[in-house]
């Protein structure tokens, strides 16, 4: 009987996990670790993070708050934009030092950059190993689980792209996806700042076309409502705590501090909002609009039907305090 019983569990893994690569699996993980079999009794959302983590210290904040959010059931983590290999060694360093190895990782579609990747020295601390394809690995979790994930996308949408000429049929069948990226009325800057080019959207402007026309729900946290500021007092609090996941962004911080030039000491949390509205979509209401996306990356809305969600005004103080509740809460260790 417990032979049977083996049989059966292995045959069931291998329908689940049909498709995904096993070369990238994690030390002792199954195949596809990416906690297929964890969590799905508790109403949590399937989500699976998109991020070009690594530049920016935002990202790391962002998947902070996403391990810190049982609302959210993470099938696995994607990287995008340019050495996608060596930001997913960042991510297997950040989840082995969490004890979250369950999650899976693969790597998204390498493009051309000339950034300065500020946290390199961390991620090459991780064992080199090639990762699975990270565009299959979203296909495949969809066919899945159609209609249920959730893609939060904080980075470029290189693999967004890539997925939806592969297999838009497959593509549209996802819950919705969740992104940070554009300008509506507020650029980089303070309030009266004119509309910018956003990083994510002009390193790809026809990802997000394409995005916008893949018949997904799209809801968009823009410049307008992501500049939010993490101040002295607040990194002290995270700084300070000692629990593995803050002292993951301690590290991650001062590489940053050391690897970039002429930004101030307080972080700008643009990412961590998106991850927030897919908790708390009260801290970021979103407006219908339609948005129109040109060569260069702006963002303008125009006339006509709706093509997506904007949230135009966020609530920072509701926000901050929920992501230092949740990363230094009292179960955070």
């Amino acid at each position: 009987m417990k032979i049977l019983r083996l049989v059966l569990v292995l045959g069931l893994a291998a329908v689940v996990c049909g498709g995904v690569e096993t070369a990238g699996a994690q030390p002792g993980v199954a195949a596809d670790s990416g906690g297929v079999f964890l969590g799905l009794g508790d109403h949590s959302q399937q989500v699976i993070l998109d991020t070009d983590i690594g530049d920016d210290i935002d990202d790391a904040f962002a998947l902070a708050l996403a391990l810190r959010s049982r609302e959210l059931h993470i099938l696995g983590i994607t990287t995008a934009f340019g050495d996608t290999e060596l930001r997913a060694r960042l991510v297997d360093r950040y989840l082995s030092a969490v004890g979250r190895t369950d999650i899976f990782v693969s790597a998204g579609v390498p493009t051309p950059h000339d950034n300065v990747f500020s946290q390199a020295a961390y991620a090459r601390q991780s064992p080199d190993r090639k990762h699975p394809d990270g565009v299959e690995f979203l296909l495949n979790r969809i066919r899945v689980f159609p209609g249920q994930i959730t893609l939060i996308a904080i980075g470029p949408l290189n693999n967004v792209e890539e997925a939806i000429k592969r297999d838009p049929a497959t593509f549209r069948k996802l819950r919705r996806v969740v992104m940070m990226g554009g300008s509506i009325y507020r650029g980089y800057g303070d309030l009266s700042a004119p509309p910018s080019s956003e990083w994510n959207v002009n390193r790809d402007p026809a990802g997000l076309r394409a995005l916008l026309a893949s018949g997904v729900p799209v809801f968009m946290m823009p410049l307008d409502s992501t500049q939010v500021h993490l101040e002295t007092k607040e990194r002290e609090s995270i700084f300070s705590h000692g629990s593995p996941l803050t002292d993951q962004l301690t590290l991650l911080y001062h590489e940053w501090m050391a690897g970039s030039e002429g930004h101030p000491a307080a972080p700008t949390l643009f990412d961590p909002v998106a991850v927030a509205y897919a908790v708390r979509p009260d801290l970021c209401p979103a407006t219908p609009m339609r948005i129109e996306v040109d060569d260069k990356g702006f963002t303008r809305p125009v006339d006509g039907a709706p093509n997506v969600q904007v949230c135009l005004k966020s609530d920072e103080k509701g926000f901050l305090e929920l992501l230092l509740g949740r990363i230094t809460g009292e179960d955070s260790r």
